[in-house]
């Protein structure tokens, strides 16, 4: 491999994780209930804000199902929730401990949800998402990529003698698959892709930007061995339109709000850690990184 990427720092990682969690925990719905009846199960009504609710607890695990099947799927989730909680009821289940911890569980979860979708991702207008591409994004210069191929060696006579084979006809893209190192190109010719400055290693990325469309490098050293390297095409990469990138924008402003709000919440709280393992590595972790404004 020769791409590298910047090193995050521990405590912006936390930051992000935290963030990352809360907003991936929380089911994507929309606030306004729709009630038109999709199914009945012994009476009782499957609506299309059940199927936004369960769309949320379980539409990662559906992976890519087209959308008819997706509903469908979702449909019998909800179906077999009615059957067993009938079965339940049937069989007296709900009162006991359990079953209040459950209930008292799901209730906060439901305050929750429904706080992160009025005041953390009902705060983030379209607006404010134009506004961060405008000053951010569009604004941000048109950047010089280079398509490659690559070669990668243990030695520098290894590389000299696939460098000669080419320069008297052999296809680079042939030489690649026969002789690269590199796992993650080799069967593909050596095919690295479009990439801009900053993305490969030093010694690679200079020689890469120096050639011109349709040469091959002399051999190239980097901390990965040696490198034959052919640019096939060049480009000035601009800023792609708002509305091809305004859901990520918007879902890279909502990780922010969530985690400003997160923190804030957790600065005038009063956290206390029981549980004496747990305490310490909490104290462990204080000890290395300052804890927000408030009481633990």
């Amino acid at each position: 491999m020769i791409r590298q990427y910047p090193a995050v720092s521990p405590t912006t990682f936390a930051l992000l994780a935290a963030a990352l969690a809360l907003v991936t925990a929380l089911p994507a719905v929309t606030l306004a209930a729709d009630d038109t009846v999709v199914a009945k199960v012994n009476g009782r009504a499957i609506t299309e804000a059940d199927l936004r609710f369960a769309e949320g607890e379980i539409g990662n695990d559906l992976g890519t199902l087209e959308p008819g099947k997706r509903r469908r799927v979702l449909v019998e989730y909800l179906i077999e929730n009615i059957l067993f909680a009938e079965a339940g009821e049937k069989e007296n289940l709900g009162t006991g401990r359990g079953f209040e911890d459950r209930k008292t569980y799901w209730n906060r979860r439901a305050m929750r949800d429904t706080y992160f979708d009025t005041k953390v991702k009902g705060s983030v207008t379209e607006a404010e998402a134009k506004a961060f591409y405008d000053t951010q994004v569009a604004a941000t210069p048109a950047q010089e990529e280079v398509k490659a191929r690559h070669i990668l060696v243990e030695s520098e006579e290894k590389a000299k003698e696939i460098y000669e084979k080419i320069a008297h006809g052999e296809d680079f893209l042939k030489m690649a698959k026969q002789f690269s190192k590199d796992p993650g190109s080799k069967e593909d010719g050596g095919d690295l892709g479009y990439f801009a400055r900053g993305r490969m290693v030093p010694q690679f990325e200079e020689a890469a930007f120096k050639l011109q469309k349709g040469e091959v490098s002399l051999p190239v050293q980097s901390q990965f061995g040696w490198h034959l390297i052919k640019v096939e095409d060049k480009r000035q990469r601009s800023a792609p339109p708002f509305d091809k990138i305004k859901d990520r924008i918007m879902a890279t402003l909502i990780h922010r709000r969530a985690q400003e709000i997160g923190l804030n919440l957790r600065g005038t709280a009063k956290l206390e850690f029981v549980d004496p393992e747990l305490k310490a590595q909490v104290d462990q972790e204080t000890a290395i990184r300052p804890v927000p404004s408030g009481k633990r």
